[in-house]
């Protein structure tokens, strides 16, 4: 039943369809965009355009920045022979909130899942390898403890170890099944302090 009219049943449905909104909540922040000042709705929308826009990978990391090199990856003191894989940009804000870590890192954008039809080729693989070339140290692992990032981080570790690359996976401390993104700074810290080789 159409009791809003067009525009305001459109801007509910593609309001659910961000991850975790469901119909309602999707109404409610409808109603909250359409009770907004001009200026205020005006600005979010421009700030999402702009997002698209202007948003990048990171020509080292593949994080996300605005920047040709994010924050990370360019501020002075990092240390680029330590790199630390994770899955995901929100993976690395997670490890950046410890405020503890000082090398860089390497953003997949997802895990090897062959039952979805994700390959090596899929995700951010061929760009880590390349800066495997350069002097590393360390690879420190920091996939998910799901079935694919456990996979994921064997496959990773296969293809460094030849280059005489020391490789280590973050300690368990973080719960299987858990995502590092909600998992708390303490716990992060663990696993980070207590990684071993692979």
């Amino acid at each position: 039943m159409n009791i809003y009219g067009g525009e305001v049943n459109r801007l509910i449905e593609e309001l659910s369809r961000l991850p975790g909104v469901g119909q309602r909540s999707a109404q409610r922040l409808a109603f909250h965009i359409i009770g907004m000042p001009d200026d205020r709705a005006f600005a979010l929308s421009d700030a999402i355009v702009n997002a698209k826009k202007n948003i990048k990978y990171c020509k080292e990391c593949c994080t996300i920045t605005d920047q040709e090199l994010c924050p990370v990856c360019s501020a002075p003191g990092r240390d680029h022979k330590i790199i630390m894989v994770v899955e995901s940009s929100r993976d690395m804000a997670a490890y950046e909130r410890i405020g503890k870590y000082e090398g860089v890192y390497h953003v997949l954008h997802g895990v090897i899942n062959p039952s979805q039809g994700i390959g090596p080729q899929e995700i951010k693989l061929k760009e880590l390898m390349v800066r495997l070339r350069e002097d590393v140290d360390e690879l420190i692992i920091a996939t998910n403890s799901s079935v694919e990032g456990e996979a994921t981080a064997m496959y990773i570790s296969k293809i460094a170890k030849p280059a005489g690359i020391k490789v280590s996976r973050i300690a368990s401390g973080v719960p299987v099944g858990g995502d590092l993104e909600v998992t708390d700074e303490m716990t992060l810290l663990r696993a980070l302090e207590g990684r071993v080789s692979m």
